[in-house]
């Protein structure tokens, strides 16, 4: 089972790509969706966060106030590390054991993790290939304003992140998101059923 790690900056169109991928049966994992799993009310991480932001950023019934933990981690780096420092090896033990499920009943011929921070987080070697969505600049901030980010939210958040000229460089494959879905589709296409 080959192993492909999905990647690229935010608003590109990953999740996207993810959709498109699973409505085709590929088996995919989005690591967002691991950072919700592992900061649920009653686990550890979230109880470590709590002590450490503070209660503040609980709502009411006792889960994450994401809005408000991304606003604090975002405007300051030393939070933004102990953030990622307290989910990135969570999230990638929970990555690596669905990884190794799959490999032990009936693998697919391959399966897809989404890893925004793939680079970021120095995970590139654990896969076979790494493939990269990217758009141009100006497009990226289009889909990030019309999500409701300000124009200072989303320079704090691009610039948690490595240039996309980077994660270009050290992808196998670049999937671009500029058009149309069906554009991006044929991309992927091309990747993933050559």
């Amino acid at each position: 089972m080959r192993t492909y790690a999905l990647t690229g900056g935010m608003g590109m169109g990953k999740s996207t790509a993810a959709a498109w991928l699973k409505s085709r049966g590929v088996a995919v994992l989005d690591t967002d969706d691991l950072a919700r799993e592992v900061t649920r009310p009653g686990e550890e991480a979230l109880a470590r966060l709590a002590e450490h932001f503070g209660k503040k950023i609980l709502r009411e019934d006792g889960s994450l106030n994401r809005p408000l933990l991304a606003e604090i981690v975002f405007r300051d780096e030393r939070e933004r590390r102990f953030l990622e420092a307290t989910l990135h090896p969570l999230i990638r033990q929970r990555w690596r054991a669905w990884c190794r499920e799959l490999r032990e009943n009936e693998p697919p011929p391959f399966c897809v993790v989404v890893i925004p921070l793939l680079f970021e987080t120095g995970a590139q070697g654990e896969f076979d290939e790494v493939v990269c969505v990217a758009c141009l600049p100006e497009i990226q901030k289009e889909r990030l304003l019309k999500r409701g980010l300000s124009e200072e939210e989303i320079a704090g958040r691009l610039a948690a992140q490595w240039p996309i000229e980077e994660k270009i460089r050290l992808s196998h494959h670049v999937v671009h998101n500029n058009g149309t879905p069906v554009e991006l589709y044929a991309e992927l296409s091309r990747v993933f059923f050559p």
